[in-house]
């Protein structure tokens, strides 16, 4: 599991840089073009999360053994980074479940 994590946490780390990056942007944007500040921020986001994505090489179904689709491994996490940190809370709460889960079994199998 602690592999899992170690692959996971760059996408952590990129999802929180576009969330800074979308949080400094925000009141430039609106002040300059209001009506137009949210798409252009989604816009902002998802280039800043593909360069990222492609650049470092991040991938976040690779981890869990699916890698046949590459190019969607690419689209997926390049969303999920745009998505915030609540993406990433949500993936870390399911790593979480996953962990318990295996240490029940482990103790259940032991008994």
């Amino acid at each position: 599991m602690n592999q899992l994590i170690e692959a996971l946490a760059p996408i952590l780390i990129a999802s929180f840089a576009i969330q800074q990056l979308i949080e400094l942007l925000d009141p430039i944007l609106d002040a300059v073009i209001k009506p137009h500040k949210e798409w252009m921020l989604s816009v902002v986001a998802f280039i800043a999360g593909l360069v990222l994505t492609l650049v470092l090489g991040l991938r976040i179904l690779a981890p869990f053994g699916i890698t046949r689709f590459p190019w969607i491994d690419v689209i997926l996490t390049t969303l999920f980074i745009t998505g915030g940190t609540k993406g990433v809370n949500d993936l870390m709460k399911l790593i979480g479940y996953k962990k318990e889960e295996a240490k029940a079994a482990m103790e259940a199998a032991q008994a």
